[in-house]
């Protein structure tokens, strides 16, 4: 059994970089493939080899999801951010210090999650009703402090406003995997055309070691995480923004408080799971169809999973990003742009259908307008708070 559980371990951290490298291949779509074939296909593997596959390819995912993102500018659903500090790290010889900082995050986050494990079990049962009331409120303050701190003020409302309600109306339409199309135009393809445009050219990559005090960030993440890991709705996006105007971070911190919260989010949704009953991710779903309410032992097999595959996600992350710096100035960026830009498209267009790739232009259009303003683009995520303000306010 024991041979068996490291095994699955093993396999779902190969799973979990597979899916991170590759644009579009989420783990939602893994996790409910095997839901789909867990009583035919799957039906002889212990359910417990399956929940540390599950948990092992989800923490992976958090540390390698950032490499496109920061590399080629193919966000996931949760790394839209990273592009904008972390592209303009790649255009400087940066980007490796990029990723490696997300990863510094993300390993930080794993060592949180075990000092404030057994303090959260308790704490997410007795404030749960209380923080479900608050929320809309947190996050008003959190829009108006971001637009606040802008020095163009009107631009930015304009564009919050306009991706708030661009995020609305496509979140209430029924189209599979509505943020694919939205948060890929938004971050993805209209940062894509503006290199193309540019004929942006990536300079030889400077392998370093990246020299932040990782005390702020971590201090954000650890506040806002919880925060968007048992709520419906909210996701690491949302609880960066939140995290980073609680520390107010320089661009170097926000990257690591990106990576902090990307992996705290996914492992509180699988303390919400076993204390709340709520799913919040693709992946503590899966767990939930696949064994119903968990044990108590099957929850500590999660967290050693967690630990295990998180620890060697971060020298796998480092080995990748390496590897990648080094063979990225040769190559033609531009014609990269456009590999990556069709790719998309091809993803898009596969997952959610004709509309969807009818949303990708219309939100990669608006992401250009946006651009244009000259305003920080994290008021881009409009696109997510406005509709979770109203889900919660209605």
């Amino acid at each position: 059994m024991l041979l068996e559980i490291a095994l699955f371990l093993l396999l779902g951290i190969v799973a979990g970089t597979i899916t991170g490298l590759i644009p579009g291949i989420h783990i939602n779509l893994i996790g409910a493939f095997l839901v789909s074939f867990s009583a035919t296909i799957f039906f002889s593997i212990n359910p417990a080899c399956l929940v540390v596959f599950i948990s092992s390819m989800a923490i992976t995912h958090t540390f390698i999801d950032f490499i496109p993102s920061i590399f080629l500018g193919c966000p996931d659903t949760d790394t839209e951010l990273s592009i904008l500090p972390g592209h303009e790290m790649l255009k400087k010889g940066l980007g490796y210090e990029a990723i490696i900082l997300t990863a510094y995050g993300s390993l930080a986050a794993i060592a949180i999650l075990g000092v404030i494990l057994l303090p959260s079990l308790f704490i997410v049962s007795k404030t749960y009703e209380l923080i479900k009331e608050l929320i809309p409120y947190l996050l008003i303050l959190a829009s108006i402090l971001l637009i606040s701190i802008e020095k163009r003020k009107l631009p930015a409302l304009l564009v919050f406003l306009l991706t708030g309600f661009l995020g609305v109306f496509i979140l209430n339409t029924n189209l599979k995997e509505p943020l694919l199309p939205l948060l890929t135009g938004l971050f993805g393809s209209s940062m894509l055309i503006m290199s193309i445009k540019n004929k942006t050219k990536i300079p030889p990559q400077i392998i370093s070691k990246p020299k932040t005090n990782l005390f702020r960030p971590m201090l954000g993440a650890l506040i806002a995480s919880p925060l968007c890991s048992f709520l419906p709705g909210l996701g690491s996006g949302q609880a960066s923004i939140i995290g980073n105007l609680i520390s107010k971070t320089d661009r170097k911190g926000f990257l690591a408080l990106l990576g902090a919260t990307n992996t705290l989010v996914m492992g509180f949704s699988f303390i919400s799971l076993y204390v709340i009953s709520k799913t919040r991710t693709g992946a503590a779903a899966a767990i939930q169809n696949l064994i119903g309410t968990l044990s108590w032992e099957i929850f500590i097999l999660i967290i050693i999973s967690i630990f295990i595959s998180g620890f060697i996600s971060f020298f796998l992350t480092v080995f990748l990003a390496k590897t990648f710096s080094k063979i990225l100035d040769k190559l033609n960026y531009t014609a990269l742009s456009y590999t990556t830009l069709i790719l998309l498209s091809i993803v898009v267009f596969l997952v959610s259908g004709p509309i969807g790739f009818l949303i990708l232009i219309t939100s990669t259009l608006t992401g250009i307008y946006c651009i244009s303003l000259n305003v920080r683009r994290t008021n881009m995520m409009g696109c997510l708070l406005i509709p979770v303000i109203i889900f919660y306010l209605i």
